[in-house]
């Protein structure tokens, strides 16, 4: 906690600046820092009041530590343990929400499910993955909407990509960042064999505004078509859907959620940027790792994450040992242990 209440002491001295700032009018005639300040106070306030409230729960706890000392009631202690497991998970949370230092942490994020070699079984892979973050964002108060779903040919997806919106949406998931292993009986297959596939998930933070991402007119081409995927009753019936090709890396992304062709092509265009800023990134990386051969990054067939499900039910991230059996239960968005072990895995190794 010593650290928790470091980060929460810096908090405080840079909500004290920001408040100063704001008082200047030179800052007030500058729309986009006035915002951006406005912006990040807000974010300091909600964090701050969060420890407040987590400080009232610990208070709350402790008398029915005490209560149930001199009562002895096993419902109570049931129930003492049930809190006591509810609030862990919150100051977990809370501690890797205070010591974020990323630019790009408070973000919305792109998350892509990409299946690999292995088809009907790989794609069905996707889906299941696809479930997943769907449930994760549901129990963690993300806002998910699903940009783009390209059905599999049997079954599952060839490609998908959700929109996470929320605090620290990019933060989190970065921590999802890589191949995922899963290792089950095929329903696929008539032998009912063991087999193991292999999806990729990738993680765009959205490029903020004020970051210039030049995209001329020249080197992109946009096609329309019929929207595939699951919509409701609109799909299908207009060429709503929206296709960006760009020339220069060879992105391409596509965008077929929106009930019209304006919101895909907006939204759709917004992908293009975090996808091409991200590509510009990796191309420096790769630079620099060439320049520093210790360097690494992530490669496709390096597994973070291993699902089993035959011939035992373990689900193990290799980046950080942790393990759970109850596999439905990771399968159903519970998997708030694994992200939040790695990025504390991750923050001691930078604070080394």
């Amino acid at each position: 906690m010593t650290g928790g209440i470091f980060e929460i002491e810096k908090r405080v001295s840079e909500i004290d600046s920001i408040r100063v700032q704001l008082t200047d009018e030179k800052v007030w005639s500058d729309h986009k820092l006035s915002s951006k300040l406005n912006s990040n106070l807000s974010m300091l306030e909600r964090e701050i009041e969060a420890w407040k409230i987590m400080r009232k729960d610990i208070e709350d706890l402790q008398g029915l530590v005490e209560l149930t000392e001199s009562e002895g009631d096993e419902a109570m202690i049931a129930e003492l343990e049930r809190n006591f497991e509810s609030l862990t998970s919150k100051l977990s949370r809370l501690e890797i929400e205070m010591i974020f230092s990323g630019e790009n942490d408070t973000h919305d994020a792109f998350l892509n499910i990409h299946p690999g070699a292995g088809g009907t079984e790989s794609q069905d892979w996707g889906d299941m993955l696809l479930r997943m973050y769907l449930r994760w964002a549901e129990i963690n108060g993300f806002k998910a909407e699903l940009v783009d779903y390209e059905p599999g040919d049997v079954a599952g997806l060839k490609d998908a990509t959700i929109y996470m919106r929320g605090t620290y949406a990019y933060g989190y998931l970065q921590a999802e960042n890589g191949i995922h292993r899963l290792v089950r009986l095929s329903p696929f297959n008539a032998n009912n064999k063991r087999q193991t596939s292999f999806c990729a998930i990738s993680i765009i933070p959205e490029v903020d505004d004020e970051i210039k991402v030049d995209i001329k007119d020249d080197d992109i081409r946009i096609d329309t078509f019929r929207a595939s995927g699951a919509g409701g009753q609109h799909v299908n019936k207009t060429s709503s859907a929206v296709r960006i090709t760009h020339f220069p890396t060879g992105i391409v992304v596509t965008c077929q959620n929106e009930r019209s062709q304006h919101q895909n092509k907006d939204l759709a265009m917004r992908v293009l940027r975090a996808r091409i800023f991200k590509y510009e990134e990796e191309k420096r990386d790769r630079e620099d790792a060439a320049r520093l051969p210790e360097r690494k990054s992530i490669e496709w067939g390096n597994q973070i994450r291993s699902y089993v499900f035959q011939p035992y039910t373990m689900v193990k991230d290799h980046r950080t040992d942790i393990e759970k059996g109850n596999i439905q239960a990771v399968m159903d968005g519970e998997i708030e242990e694994f992200i939040i072990g790695y990025l504390k895995m991750t923050k001691m190794k930078t604070s080394k």
